[in-house]
């Protein structure tokens, strides 16, 4: 394969992929990692993919994710009330793992002058609680994603494969019977090594998120345990929660 043709193919899997190592390219590809590492040198910059550490990921897939200040305003009430209802659930001195989204930074606030320690990869949130005296904050490090402020990536995960919480709170891009979605497969390799690192996930949606895909699979519903919602969720998604055994919590004005 003539190196055009290469670099051709490896702008369609990482398209298609979300995001790609580097190890698994040279596989894919039946070439060496240093001729992969070269090829992504040249594609670097095209508007097709991104280098990363250790692998590529696909630019165009952040086209998709509004800016986090946008995507901030879409059901602002109704994450605000998820956010303090998911900020109930944490006790004084526990930590949490705080994933990086517009709904857990609404749990973020919640956790503002409260006695915990929060491990989070999203620097909007690890800005909020910088300050706080009261909060023991630890900074994932890794790749920053684009528009997002969330730290993801081979350097991501090796530290959170090393740490252990009581409990994860996750935001998600969509959730149907299959289970639950996010907008990039390098997002969700970060969050599937959160998930083993902790005794209990809590996922937090608003109502809309419900019936919709994203581009990368992260898990089956049945994987986490608690899911905190407003009260627009229909009877029929109500229901499909249950079923998979998990926890429903409705958050309402003044619950």
């Amino acid at each position: 394969m003539i190196a055009d043709e290469r670099r051709k193919r490896i702008c369609e899997i990482v398209t298609r992929q979300g995001f790609m190592s580097l190890a698994a390219l040279a596989v894919e590809l039946g070439v060496s990692e240093s001729t992969v590492r070269r090829d992504l040198e040249a594609l670097d910059g095209t508007g097709v993919l991104c280098r990363t550490h250790g692998g590529a990921m696909a630019a165009t897939d952040t086209v998709s994710v509004p800016a986090f200040e946008d995507r901030g305003r879409v059901c602002a009430a109704e994450k605000k009330l998820i956010g303090a209802a998911a900020a109930r659930r944490i006790g004084d001195g526990e930590t949490v793992l705080l994933d990086g989204g517009t709904t857990t930074f609404e749990v973020a606030r919640q956790l503002v002058g409260r006695t915990v320690q929060v491990v989070t990869n999203s620097l909007p949130i690890a800005y909020l609680l910088a300050g706080d005296r009261r909060v023991d904050l630890t900074l994932v490090g890794g790749y920053v994603y684009p528009r997002t402020g969330v730290a993801v990536g081979p350097l991501a995960t090796q530290f959170l494969s090393s740490i252990r919480a009581r409990r994860l709170i996750m935001s998600v891009a969509g959730i149907t019977e299959r289970g639950l979605f996010n907008s990039n497969a390098l997002l969700v390799e970060t969050q599937r090594t959160m998930i083993r690192a902790v005794d209990e996930v809590v996922v937090v949606a608003d109502s809309t998120k419900f019936g919709q895909h994203s581009l990368a699979f992260l898990c089956e519903l049945s994987q986490t345990q608690v899911l905190i919602v407003d009260a627009g969720l229909g009877d029929a998604h109500r229901e499909m929660v249950r079923a998979a055994g998990v926890e429903l919590i409705v958050a309402r004005e003044g619950s």
